[in-house]
C-alpha cells in the first residue's frame, strides 16, 4: 500500500527509498519493468554503478559522487527487495549481517584487543579473520570464493594473494620480471604461428604475470590502467584540438603527424 506522504517527503531518508522500491515492485500497481527484474538482470547495473562511483571519485566531483552513491544504494535496495519477496532476507537482515561482520573483523575497535597496531598489521589480521570465516563456511580450497565476476585484473591479484598466503609466490620481483620476459617470448611465438587460441592463452599469461608484478610493487593494476586510460584520452583529445585548428580531424592526418603531435602533447600536458 502506497504512503503518499512518505513517497513525497524530501527528508524521508532510508524508509522512503525502501517504500518506493516496494511500490515499484508491487505486482498489482508497480512498474512493469521493475516487476520483471531478477537478481541476474539487475547484477550488471550493480557493477556499472560501482564503476560510476569510482569514476566520480577519480574526477573529484563530489556533487556527482552524491548522485552515484545514491544509484549504488538503489542497487542494494533493489536486490534486498527481490530477496525479501522470495523470503530469503530483508533489508534489515542485510544491514545486520554487515554490521555483525564489521564488529567481528575489528576486535581492536569493538573488542578487547589493543588497537595499537599498524595499518599493515590490521590488514593481516583482517585476512586471518576472513580465512577463519571461510573455514566456517566449509570452503575447502585456498582459492574458493574468489568471485568469478570480478574484473579480470582484480581477480588475478586476489587469486595471487590467496596463493601467496600459503607460500606459492616468488620472493621478489626478479623472478617476476624473468617470467614476464618468458611470457612475452611465448606470445611472439604464438603471433608468428597465427593461432588465435594460442594468442589469447599467451596474452592472458602475460597479463596475469603483469598483475603479479603490480602486486609485488604494491600497485593496484586496475587503478594504474585507469590512470593511463585517462592520460591517453587527454593526449589524444589534445591532438584532435590541434588538428581542428587547421580544419582537420585525425582521419585527415597520418601516423607520422599524429605521433609528432603526441610527443608535443606530452610536454603540453605535463602537470
Amino acid at each position: 500500500m502506497q504512503k503518499p506522504d512518505l513517497i513525497h517527503d524530501p527528508k524521508g531518508g532510508m524508509p522512503r527509498l525502501l517504500h518506493i522500491m516496494a511500490c515499484l515492485r508491487d505486482p498489482a500497481t508497480g512498474c512493469p519493468w521493475d516487476i520483471e527484474q531478477t537478481f541476474q538482470s539487475i547484477a550488471p547495473y550493480t557493477i556499472e554503478e560501482a564503476y560510476e562511483v569510482a569514476d566520480a571519485i577519480e574526477r573529484g566531483d563530489m556533487a556527482d559522487l552524491k548522485g552515484e552513491l545514491g544509484d549504488l544504494l538503489l542497487q542494494t535496495v533493489y536486490h534486498t527487495q527481490i530477496g525479501s519477496e522470495a523470503g530469503h532476507f530483508t533489508f534489515d537482515e542485510v544491514a545486520d549481517a554487515i554490521s555483525d561482520k564489521m564488529v567481528a573483523r575489528h576486535p581492536h575497535v569493538f573488542g578487547d584487543e589493543s588497537n595499537a597496531k599498524s595499518s599493515e598489521q590490521q590488514k593481516l589480521d583482517w585476512e586471518t579473520i576472513k580465512a577463519a570465516e571461510r573455514d566456517t563456511k566449509g570452503a575447502a580450497g585456498v582459492l574458493d570464493d574468489v568471485a568469478k565476476a570480478l574484473p579480470a585484473l582484480l581477480r588475478a591479484v586476489k587469486l595471487q594473494k590467496r596463493a601467496a598466503r600459503v607460500g606459492f609466490d616468488w620472493p621478489d620481483t626478479v623472478q617476476v620480471l624473468e617470467k614476464i620476459q618468458e611470457e612475452a617470448t611465448e606470445l611472439v611465438q604464438a603471433r608468428d604461428q597465427m593461432d588465435a587460441d594460442a594468442l589469447e592463452d599467451e596474452m592472458g599469461d602475460l597479463l596475469f604475470v603483469m598483475a603479479n608484478l603490480a602486486r609485488h610493487l604494491k600497485v593496484d593494476p586496475e587503478a594504474a590502467l585507469r590512470r593511463t586510460n585517462a592520460k591517453f584520452t587527454k593526449r589524444f583529445e589534445w591532438i584532435e584540438a590541434e588538428l581542428a585548428k587547421t580544419g582537420r580531424s585525425p582521419e585527415d592526418s597520418d601516423l607520422a603527424e599524429m605521433d609528432a603531435l603526441w610527443n608535443k602533447a606530452k610536454d603540453a600536458l605535463k602537470p
